[in-house]
């Protein structure tokens, strides 16, 4: 097959530019594709810092202007690393130009503004993404597939965790390029859009849709330094969230998430339990999938664990050889590989930015039921 070269154009330096980076660097070396990405530009404000990062992955050019490089017409794809607060501007002049998109999540500071790019994307028609890649973690893949074959049954519980603990010192500022998300008007919500989204989008995908939620959050320092400013303000971001659920199905829910769980960096877990067998999965375990199936015969009735590993799961045939395990970057190379393959075929990729929304919708209804003490219902994307 002779690929086609898709160039790229990624705005932002950080932590998620580096994954992004990583996936369309590698993306071409594993999976059979008609379009092979090409790392064209960079876009960062801090003109050193972008010359310094187009060194390290291989970028052919610099912007430090957004609106410069979506008009590039040597740019195919944004990709979108950038803090919370510029996805809508910079996704909706990317939709005007014509360009395919893919958006770091959460898609937006709240649905409200999520609604604007969904609106811009589909009038412009160009194919898009919105960055959940823990869909593309091979076993939550297999956890889909067992759901949707029926071996769980009925679904009664789902539960869902995503702690941390980076955040707990009081002497820890807020704002700047490396703490905007605790910075409210940069990164739109705490705990709530940067760690439940994660658990949302994949709970809606295993479970399907959430009705209502009744949610609680906390806020432990009131107070800190601005690293920019230097000036001691309000913090308005939620260090804790937690939340009931219902879902469409019947099932009920319990998520938390928090920064001050001391001792643990990043434990996502999730837990469904059905009427004839219950998944468990654990991101610092992140290849085995925990199966317990009633139905086996009560002398062998336990727990087992699935190493997925071996070329009939998911996305493992692309890699190296049964019992070889790989971690959390190959999710990102996943999503490309899949939204790639979506662009070839006229077929939309998902999670898409509409989904990205109903997880928006969400947030924005755990944020308004923990203001008010009340079940709040979740909006309908129309």
């Amino acid at each position: 097959m002779i690929m086609k070269n898709l160039n790229v154009g990624l705005l932002g330096c950080g932590f998620m530019g580096r994954t992004h980076s990583n996936a369309h660097r590698r993306v071409s070396n594993f999976f059979d594709l008609e379009l092979k990405p090409v790392l064209k530009a960079i876009c960062d404000v801090n003109e050193e810092k972008a010359k310094a990062f187009a060194n390290q992955w291989g970028y052919e050019s610099i912007e430090t202007d957004y609106r410069k490089l979506i008009e590039r017409k040597d740019i195919d794809l944004i990709d979108i690393c950038l803090p919370n607060n510029v996805h809508a501007e910079v996704a909706i002049a990317a939709a005007k130009a014509g360009k395919m998109i893919i958006c770091e999540k959460p898609l937006a500071m709240n649905g409200k503004e999520a609604e604007k790019i969904v609106n811009a994307v589909e009038k412009a028609g160009v194919p898009n993404l919105i960055s959940f890649n823990y869909r593309r973690f091979p076993a939550i893949t297999l956890a889909k597939k067992l759901i949707d074959d029926g071996r769980l049954g009925r679904i009664f519980h789902y539960r869902a965790k995503f702690l941390q603990d980076w955040t707990i010192s009081k002497s820890l500022p807020q704002g700047g390029d490396s703490l905007w998300r605790l910075d409210a008007k940069v990164a739109g919500s705490g705990v709530t859009g940067d760690l439940l989204a994660h658990c949302i989008d994949t709970a809606i995908w295993l479970n399907g849709n959430i009705e209502e939620v009744c949610a609680m959050t906390e806020i432990f320092v009131k107070e800190r330094k601005h690293l920019i400013t230097g000036k001691v303000e309000k913090v308005e971001i939620d260090d804790a969230s937690l939340f009931l659920a219902r879902f469409s199905n019947g099932s009920i829910a319990t998520f938390e998430a928090t920064r001050y769980a001391r001792g643990h960096k990043a434990l996502y877990t999730f837990e469904i339990n059905g009427e004839e067998a219950s998944i468990a999965w654990d991101l610092h375990d992140s290849h085995r999938l925990q199966y317990f199936d009633h139905r086996d015969e009560s002398i062998v009735r336990g727990w087992r664990s699935i190493h997925v590993t071996d070329g009939d799961h998911p996305y493992m045939k692309h890699w190296w050889v049964p019992g070889l395990t790989i971690g959390y970057e190959h999710s990102f190379i996943h999503q490309l590989a899949d939204f790639l393959e979506g662009i070839s075929k006229g077929k939309p990729t998902r999670p898409t930015f509409k989904e990205g929304l109903i997880t928006q919708y969400i947030c924005d209804a755990v944020l308004n039921s923990a203001q008010t003490g009340k079940w709040v219902k979740v909006k309908k994307v129309k």
